[in-house]
């Protein structure tokens, strides 16, 4: 497909934006039947969860898919295609947003791709449905909350257990004050496979046909084809991906910060761990191509409680005591008089537990159907996990990255400060680093591990303090024409 220029883009949806927000909501583009219309962009992964979810709702019909592999478009638009149903099928974002019969863009993107394509969308009209992180960095997910606002346009964040009444009895619980204060946020994002054991290393060569592999890149800097980066492993590649925390940690990230109450962003960062993966043959062990690190320990001071996340991607391996470290996704408080965890609470010094005592009042529908219903309504604030949320959760994620990022090699013997602030926080460090003894052979303590610098964080400028290196980490140099605006 041929691309057009994002000055030409630009003009288009501005003007497209502008004439929806003095219009009434659908006055120029309800379908028949008072159908919302939706296209889903980056359809290889999570994209077909997205189409799923929309294809089997009354009242939604999916009008339009892209995807920068042609091949993947092909394979999905079958299906439609077969039972006659139109679609507007496309390689070029920018093309399928000139589609004025396009009510709202579900986004299912890499990373570094969510915040530019949500913008781009805002400015042509279209209400957003976006992958998590909503942010590739910090600069991004704020300007994604502004093109909300600016073009009036109803953006939902896929953080998924914004949706679930479990989750929300439990943050009720925990900002209810019948349980204490809240002293430690825990969560754990340690999952298996997928490249979290390592990525090997692939030649540079050039790209297959089907992929527009410049799109692909859009806002990263210029760089040669691998085959370790398209489709999955780009997750563990900074230019692309955020790391694990920024991966399945973002859920879990955005059900610690839920819990913290007035919890916005943080006074202080601190990170730490390690990129330890299989030796892979004929190179030194434990490295291989990808650059985030597959453990990971990150605190953050929320001026009273702290949120302490925990990554271990080495899930399968004998490395505690001889024993496989297991899958481990999920979160619970620590409060000043015991536990919380799923659905009760675990008194200190005893052995019974108490059943949680609260109750919620929900918005309707799962993530994807409350997503439908605030199109329709234009009711912003009924919205499970608005852009601002999704904002603030994902930038929880970056500030981690940004201070393991900054780190150095150090002894493995270095105990910093932050180890004796919380029991937990000292437990999680010495989990991981008995999981990478027992299934790699890796001595920390005998080596060396990265460990961040501790930054201090503005959370209403959202900037770092004194710290120029790590502020330039919260944004980054664009590839034109792929650039997300200072002014949305």
């Amino acid at each position: 497909m041929g691309c057009i220029s994002r000055r030409t883009f630009m003009k288009g949806s501005l003007a497209a934006g502008v004439g929806l927000t003095m219009a009434s909501p659908f006055s120029r583009v309800r379908g028949a039947n008072n159908d919302i219309r939706v296209a889903v962009v980056g359809i290889n992964g999570q994209g077909g969860s997205h189409i799923g979810n929309f294809d089997k709702m009354d009242g939604v019909r999916l009008a339009g898919l892209c995807d920068v592999d042609r091949n993947v478009l092909e394979r999905r638009a079958k299906p439609f295609k077969d039972r006659n149903q139109k679609l507007d099928t496309q390689q070029d974002i920018r093309k399928l947003l000139e589609n004025k019969n396009i009510d709202a863009i579900s986004i299912a993107t890499t990373n570094h791709w969510h915040s530019l394509a949500t913008i781009w969308a805002c400015q042509a009209g279209k209400d957003v449905y976006v992958e998590k992180p909503c942010s590739h960095n910090i600069f991004e997910g704020r300007k994604c909350v502004e093109a909300a606002e600016k073009y009036k346009r109803i953006v939902q964040h896929g953080t998924q257990s914004r949706a679930s009444s479990s989750w929300a009895r439990q943050i009720a619980a925990v900002k209810s004050g019948k349980y204490g204060k809240l002293v430690v946020s825990r969560a754990w994002a340690s999952k298996n496979g997928r490249g979290r054991w390592g990525v090997g290393f692939k030649p540079v060569k050039q790209p297959p046909e089907n992929l527009d592999f410049n799109i692909w890149l859009g806002p990263a800097k210029e760089q040669p084809y691998h085959e370790n980066i398209v489709h999955y492993n780009w997750h563990w590649f900074f230019d692309f991906g955020n790391g694990e925390i920024g991966n399945q940690g973002v859920h879990q990230m955005d059900i610690a910060r839920w819990a913290i109450p007035g919890g916005v962003l943080p006074t202080s960062v601190i990170s730490m761990g390690g990129r330890w993966v299989q030796s892979t043959e004929g190179h030194p062990p434990f490295t291989d191509q990808a650059n985030t690190p597959n453990c990971q320990l990150t605190v953050m001071d929320f001026g009273g409680p702290l949120l302490v996340f925990e990554v271990i991607g080495l899930v399968d391996g004998k490395g505690v005591d001889g024993k496989k470290y297991p899958k481990k996704v999920g979160n619970e408080f620590y409060m000043e008089g015991g536990v919380i965890r799923g659905d009760k609470f675990y008194p200190t010094g005893s052995n019974e537990s108490e059943k949680l005592d609260v109750d919620v009042e929900m918005p309707p529908g799962n993530i994807f159907e409350n997503f439908i219903h605030c199109v329709r309504n234009r009711k912003r604030d009924q919205l499970h996990a608005d852009i601002l949320e999704g904002h603030l959760s994902s930038a929880c994620c970056h500030l981690g990255n940004v201070s393991y990022r900054l780190g150095e090699q150090v002894s493995g013997k270095t105990e910093p400060d932050v180890l004796g602030k919380h029991e937990q926080i000292a437990g999680s460090w010495e989990t991981i680093k008995r999981t990478v003894k027992g299934t790699l052979g890796y001595d920390v303590e005998k080596n060396t591990y990265c460990l961040g610098p501790k930054l201090r964080f503005d959370p209403e400028k959202e900037r770092f303090v004194n710290s120029r290196r790590a502020n330039r980490l919260a944004t980054r140099r664009y590839r034109r024409p792929f650039v997300v605006p200072e002014k949305v």
